[in-house]
């Protein structure tokens, strides 16, 4: 297909288009917008369009992506991050210390619970919640990622079936 053939096509599905950002917006503005960031893409990057495929797919799937970017952007630049040194100026109460007595008696009761688990199943927990990965267990011990991640799980269901009696 020559570029004139390919440019063609693509003007014949502005309609086409139009219907299908709907799907992703009620707003006229930003639907034309997409549309026009899609045409663009499609015609800068006509070398990767593959002859006898379905030239709607192809062109739908770019609008997609480009929303999922555009949108991810907008969420990014919504984001705010507060890097203050003086956080007394939260009034958040920290309520995550284990520095009053009765979060001092709950990590021990939360230490307890987890030593008391089977030796097998106590080696990789503690490996992993002290920040190895799966594959670093596997090799350590030599036995299988699946098994490591098996143990893992199986770890943290008895420590929660044994705090449970502390949740009321």
């Amino acid at each position: 297909m020559t570029a004139m053939e390919f440019d063609h096509k693509i003007a014949s599905l502005h309609e086409t288009l139009e219907l299908f950002t709907k799907k992703f917006t009620k707003d006229q503005e930003e639907s034309e917008d997409l549309i026009q960031d899609t045409i663009l893409k499609a015609l800068t990057y006509r070398d990767k369009f593959k002859q006898n495929t379905n030239l709607k797919g192809w062109l739908y799937t770019i609008m997609r992506n480009t929303f999922i970017n555009n949108y991810r952007k907008a969420q990014r630049a919504r984001t705010t991050l507060d890097d203050t040194k003086e956080s007394y100026y939260l009034n958040v109460p920290d309520n995550h210390t284990f520095n009053t007595p009765d979060g001092n008696y709950e990590y021990k009761d939360i230490t307890k619970c987890i030593n008391e688990i089977k030796e097998d199943l106590l080696t990789p927990f503690k490996m992993h919640t002290e920040g190895y990965k799966y594959h670093e267990i596997a090799d350590y011990l030599n036995i299988p990622i699946g098994t490591v991640k098996n143990r893992i799980f199986h770890a943290r269901k008895e420590i929660q079936k044994k705090l449970l009696a502390y949740a009321y």
